[in-house]
C-alpha cells in the first residue's frame, strides 16, 4: 500500500476521469441577502424623497395661497371704513400767532399803513411796515406776494392768504418765522372780512387724511 493511500481504502486504486475539477465557490445566499439589503435601501430612499416633494408642494400652494391674501385689498364697505380710520389733518396756525411785515411795492403812498392796520384788527401781528426792498419795489404786477420760510409753505402762508384774493405764495431761506406781504400794482384790498372769515373756517375744516386701510 502506498503512503499517498487514505487508510481504509484497502489499497484499491482510483483513477480520475473527465476534464473539470471541482472548484471552491462562495455560498450563494449571501449575494443575495446583499442585494435584498441594497433594493431595500434604495426603495426607502425613493419613498422619502417624494415625501419631500409632496410636502413642498402642498406647503408652497399653501404659503402662496396666504401671501396672496395678505397683498390682497381689504373689501370692507370703502367709505366707512376709511371714515372711522381716516387721521385729522394738521389745524393751521391761528392768525394771532403769525407776524407779518406789510411792505408796499407800488408807487402809490399809505398802502402799507392801511392795510397793517386792517390786519391788526383781524388779530395779526404786526412786524415791519413801509417801502419793498429794491428786489420788490415796483416790481410787483399782481396783487400782492405773501413771503416766508419753507417751513410755513402749508400752514402760515395759507392762513396769510385768505385776507388777499389772488397773491402768490413764495417762500425763502429766512431763519425766522416772520411773514411778508408785499402790495402789487393791481391791489386794490383785502378780502372783506366776511370772505376772509369764510376761507379761513374752511381753512380750519379740511378734508380728514384717509389712513391705511387694515384687515
Amino acid at each position: 500500500m502506498s503512503m499517498l493511500t487514505p487508510p481504509g481504502m484497502g489499497g484499491k486504486k482510483y483513477r480520475i476521469t473527465g476534464d473539470r475539477y471541482p472548484r471552491m465557490r462562495r455560498p450563494r445566499h449571501r449575494r443575495r441577502i446583499l442585494l435584498g439589503i441594497m433594493a431595500g435601501a434604495c426603495a426607502l430612499g425613493l419613498v422619502g424623497w417624494g415625501t419631500m416633494q409632496l410636502i413642498d408642494v402642498f406647503g408652497g400652494q399653501g404659503s402662496t395661497a396666504q401671501a396672496a391674501q395678505e397683498k390682497r385689498p381689504c373689501a370692507h364697505d370703502g367709505a366707512a371704513a376709511r371714515t372711522r380710520t381716516a387721521q385729522p389733518a394738521a389745524k393751521p396756525p391761528a392768525p394771532a400767532s403769525l407776524t407779518v411785515n406789510v411792505y408796499n411795492a407800488t408807487p402809490r403812498s399809505g398802502l402799507a399803513k392801511r392795510t397793517a392796520d386792517a390786519l391788526k384788527q383781524r388779530g395779526f401781528k404786526i412786524g415791519k411796515v413801509g417801502n419793498a426792498p429794491a428786489a420788490y419795489d415796483k416790481k410787483v404786477g399782481g396783487a400782492g406776494i405773501l413771503l416766508g420760510p419753507r417751513t410755513a409753505a402749508t400752514g402760515p402762508l395759507k392762513v396769510l392768504a385768505t385776507q388777499l384774493t389772488g397773491a402768490q405764495l413764495k417762500t425763502d431761506d429766512r431763519k425766522g418765522a416772520d411773514l411778508d406781504l408785499i402790495i402789487g400794482s393791481a391791489f386794490q384790498d383785502l378780502a372783506t372780512p366776511q370772505q376772509a372769515a369764510k376761507a379761513l373756517a374752511q381753512l380750519n375744516r379740511p378734508a380728514p387724511r384717509p389712513a391705511a386701510a387694515t384687515c
